[in-house]
């Protein structure tokens, strides 16, 4: 389609005479084409010379204009007189530029992204042109004409708009120039750096010097780090040294938009990766408003751009409701939220504001109309500077000056007028309630409703002051604002006084506040939420002051909708472990993704929106979804070193509750690693293993990787004592010898132990044959006459070995949560239920006559009663469960999970529900084996191929390595 027929848009001529003017160098053109003529010649002095000097090119680059362009950028590199190239570039790219924008044949996007284009290419052109005299002399160590394709180790960071690939019509570029120091020795280096320097300078100046031909660009280099004391380049080692130790919140919204023009492109990248710790925290940054806000106030004050809006020389970047006001909103909103979404790290302006209604940290609505008043500001913005090439953002005052840009945009002046009015009050608007809380409130919810204050500890009071979390000023000033708030919601607690001094551990564990309480402040609900948990939960408000972080989970997604399962999981934490680099960072973010989820299911837990079972199956597909994200990040780090799994792989097979799918807050891991080298005797790598040696090193470097403590803490302790032979055997057993062992060797309680085996993750060949292996073995069963004495010796082995911790102790004792866990799963083994379910093996129970009906019933209860004691004792505290010592709201959290109306009343029930249990397990274990209908499919079970019955082996026994957590 021709320019022509592209045409939505048409200036009118400002100045007649000079319109006619231009129309007369053109006769020849389209009449569409001689009133775009006409309009902008009459409109603008600095387009008219233009179209005086390239008519003739013009003429033909209206046939096919990107055609024209592109030809353009691929000639200009090979020319030999650089500096006129360049210049004769720029006015073509400008002239048709300017004309595509003017007749609305290209989108704001195109026109940004065709003078950004252009700006690239001619950074590159100077930069090269200017190293090559340097390569000429020798002033490089090294390097020759070849060097000169990759920068010769300098390169060109484009920031701000150019960055963003937003430059506007007659926009100056920022640029940081950087080397690369490790090119050179010591000496070399000495003499390469002023070398650097100075193609630094010759490239700005032959990108910025006006000659007889005009200009290129503008170019700035102040925004590199400290720029009073450092050269025009710097060294990539230095700069990220000095971002690191001294870099500002400017600097780090100034990166968001960064992005390698010229030179090394590669090595531009990296530094660019290196730098993303800097730039994008790892937590939601909520901090960063005020700064931002700072900044803002900070501009205005220097350019005098306080009062009212009025249009006589409002400055349409800088002024209020202006460009920068939207580009500030939109990338503080990303640095808030960017370090944990990396959807967010957009460059460009518009993008960025569709990437964050998409994730919902901005409404739909207010994306919406940003983008439109973004894009209509952004055109007033260009008709400014396309009347005189002038670097301008100000309306202008008195005059005709509107009447001329009303006319170059082919509106009405009084429209005109109206319409960017309206515009910059809504921007206004809009970005005040996000930024100004101090001056309006802005974005602060209502504080609590008055109530009578309790007369609280001055003491605990005054010593919140010392703590690290209230060291600076800035955290002291935010915390003063948030004291009052928070007092009185505190006041409406059961029992203010301990919530007192539950939030007093809060803020003694914090290492410091500025971005906890800037997060309060900018989310009051979760001043709410605290509440409830130093209200209620006095041990996990001590998790959150060391883990404040796992707060980002509520501000950062759906944190009360339904759970998402067990596949979400899985997905969400590959997608995690995925945007690290490496592997230590991946075994912190695991960390950091189990915190959140576990911080979830605990909070859901507390304010009753699960129950205490949910809660146990939560936390076992947490645990399910860390092993299958985690083993294969250990193999590939594994495999690094000594090459992939020999043979088929392994897979990881989870015991006891992990098996079951009941876990709790503090649940550890029983684990199995079962492996097929399928023959193959080494791995083949930099450093080859023995097929065993190379398993046995990988799963210590699965328990390493699960238990060991780094930044961000631990996932889990590991258990491992349930494979063959317990603390005797390799730590990851041949699939040959598992099925041996199952096979012939194993002991009763083994098996009992199998009726909760699942395999968790690894290879899905070798995991379907672990998975019909212990169908099959399951299905054998082992006869009455061997489970029953085995599982009486076991109960009285657990009863010497290990006493209950008190009347609260739900799992060790007779009637509690182990000694029905191994009764259930003693009476799966003798009916052959290879399901795995509590209630699939109590139904075994009663089918071969071991349970009666009522019996299963009382079991059933006592075990129900004994998880959620457990639930709600592991949740609140690390130590044996204590009413007095959980507080008052921890025991209202009791009871509620129970349903006892008073805490003697509860442990009243416990004790009677238990013993009630024990002894329905006492009765059958009293029964005469042969009496049990243990037949299945007519076959009378026998005990000769499934192993002996002795319980004197030296490896670790049940009361160990049950695996059960209450």
């Amino acid at each position: 389609m021709t320019f022509a027929a592209r045409m939505t848009r048409c200036p009118r001529p400002f100045d007649p005479e000079r319109g006619a003017e231009a129309r007369a160098l053109l006769p020849d053109l389209a009449p569409e084409l001689l009133e775009l003529i006409e309009g902008t010649g009459g409109c603008s002095p600095y387009l008219l010379g233009l179209m005086h000097r390239e008519a003739d090119w013009l003429r033909a680059a209206f046939d096919d204009p990107e055609a024209a362009l592109d030809g353009l950028h691929a000639d200009l590199p090979g020319q030999d007189n650089v500096e006129s190239a360049l210049r004769q570039g720029k006015r073509r790219v400008a002239l048709l530029t300017a004309l595509a924008d003017l007749g609305g044949v290209w989108a704001l996007e195109e026109v940004t992204g065709r003078l950004s284009g252009f700006a690239d290419l001619a950074t590159d052109v100077a930069l090269k042109a200017a190293l090559a005299r340097e390569v000429k002399r020798g002033k490089l160590p090294g390097m020759d004409e070849a060097a000169l394709e990759d920068g010769a180790g300098m390169v060109v960071l484009a920031m701000g708009k150019g960055g963003a690939r937003e430059l506007n019509y007659s926009s100056d570029i920022d640029l940081i120039v950087l080397y690369d120091e490790a090119r050179f020795d010591a000496d070399a280096f000495l003499e390469a750096r002023p070398a650097y320097i100075r193609a630094t300078r010759r490239m700005a100046a032959t990108l910025s010097e006006i000659t007889a031909e005009g200009y290129v660009f503008r170019t700035d280099l102040r925004l590199r780090p400290d720029p009073s004391v450092t050269p025009v380049c710097v060294g990539m080692e230095a700069a990220e040294r000095y971002y690191e130790s001294l870099g500002r919140t400017w600097e780090r919204a100034a990166y968001i938009k960064a992005r390698p023009c010229a030179g090394d492109l590669a090595a531009g990248q990296r530094f660019l990766d290196d730098l993303r710790p800097f730039v994008w925290r790892r937590h939601l940054d909520f901090a960063a408003i005020r700064d931002a806000h700072d900044m803002r106030r900070a501009i205005r004050d220097h350019k005098g751009l306080h009062g009212p809006i009025t249009l006589d020389g409002h400055n349409m970047k800088l002024g209020r409701g202006g460009i920068r006001e939207v580009e500030f909103f939109t990338q503080f909103h990303q640095i808030i939220a960017g370090g944990r979404d990396p959807e967010l790290r957009i460059r460009g302006t518009v993008p960025a504001l569709a990437a964050l209604a998409d994730k919902g940290w901005v409404p739909g609505e207010v994306a919406e109309a940003l983008t439109g008043h973004y894009r209509a500001h952004r055109e007033v913005e260009h008709r400014l500077q396309m009347v005189n090439d002038a670097q301008t953002h100000a309306l202008p005052s008195g005059g005709e000056g509107l009447t001329r840009i009303a006319a170059l945009m082919g509106r009405e002046e009084a429209d005109l007028a109206q319409d960017i009015r309206a515009r910059l009050t809504e921007v206004h608007e809009i970005v005040e309630h996000f930024f100004a809380r101090e001056e309006n409130g802005g974005g602060r919810a209502a504080p609590a409703e008055p109530c009578e204050m309790p007369d609280y500890d001055a003491e605990v009071i005054a010593r919140w002051r010392g703590y690290p979390a209230l060291r600076s000023s800035r955290a002291q000033e935010i915390f003063e604002r948030l004291k009052p708030e928070i007092l009185t919601r505190l006041a409406r607690a059961a029992h203010p006084h301990e919530a007192l001094l539950a939030l007093d551990g809060f803020l003694a564990g914090l290492p410091a506040g500025v971005q906890v309480f800037s997060l309060f402040e900018a989310n009051p609900q979760l001043i709410d939420l605290l509440g409830d948990i130093v209200g209620t939960a006095p041990d996990l408000a001590r998790y959150l002051s060391r883990n404040a972080s796992v707060f980002d989970a509520v501000i950062g997604g759906r944190f009360f909708a339904p759970w998402p399962g067990l596949e979400a999981l899985c997905k969400e934490l590959t997608a995690v472990l995925q945007n690290e680099d490496d592997y230590e960072t991946r075994l912190d973010a695991a960390r950091r993704w189990l915190k959140e989820w576990h911080f979830r299911v605990g909070v859901h837990h507390l304010r009753g929106l699960i129950e205490a079972e949910e809660a146990g199956m939560h936390y076992a597909d947490i645990a399910e979804a860390v092993l299958r994200g985690l083993w294969p990040v250990v193999v590939a780090d594994f495999s690094r070193r000594h090459g992939p799994p020999p043979g088929r792989g392994a897979v990881v097979v989870g015991m006891g509750s992990l098996g079951a799918g009941r876990l709790n807050a503090r649940s550890d891991l029983d684990l199995i690693v079962i492996y097929d080298a399928a023959g193959v005797e080494t791995s083949e790598g930099k450093r080859p293993l023995a097929a065993r040696t190379y398993y046995a090193r990988l799963t210590q470097a699965l328990v390493t990787g699960l238990s060991a403590q780094m930044a961000e803490g631990r996932l889990y302790e590991v258990d491992m004592r349930l494979r063959p032979s317990g603390n005797q055997g390799p730590v990851a057993t041949s699939l040959t010898a598992f099925t041996e062992y199952q096979r012939g060797e194993a002991w009763v309680w083994e098996h009992m132990a199998l009726t909760r085996a699942r395999v968790m993750c690894g290879d899905a060949g070798l995991a379907e044959e672990v998975t019909a292996l212990r169908a099959e073995v399951l299905g054998q069963g082992r006869p009455a006459e061997e489970v029953m004495p085995a599982l009486s010796e076991m109960r009285e082995r657990i009863a010497r070995a290990k006493a209950p911790a008190g009347p609260w102790d739900v799992k060790v004792g007779p009637g509690h949560n182990q000694d029905i866990e191994l009764t259930v799963q003693a009476a799966a083994l003798m009916g052959r239920e290879i399901s795995g379910s509590f209630e699939a093996g109590l139904a075994a129970a009663e089918r071969i006559g071991w349970l009666p009906a009522e019996a299963g019933a009382d079991l059933r209860a006592a075990y129900r009663l004994c998880w959620r004691v457990g639930q709600v004792a592991k949740l609140l505290s690390d130590k044996p469960l204590d009413p007095e010592a959980i507080g008052e709201g921890g025991r209202a959290f009791l009871l509620r999970e129970t349903g006892a109306e008073d805490i003697a009343g509860l442990e009243t029930q416990l004790e009677a529900t238990c013993a009630a249990a024990a002894a329905r397990i006492g009765a059958a274990l009293a029964l005469d084996p042969a009496a049990l209908e243990t037949e299945v499919d007519g076959t009378q079970m026998g005990g000769a191929e499934t192993g002996g019955t002795e319980m004197g082996r030296t490896q670790a026994g049940p009361a160990e390595t049950d695996g059960t957590e209450a």
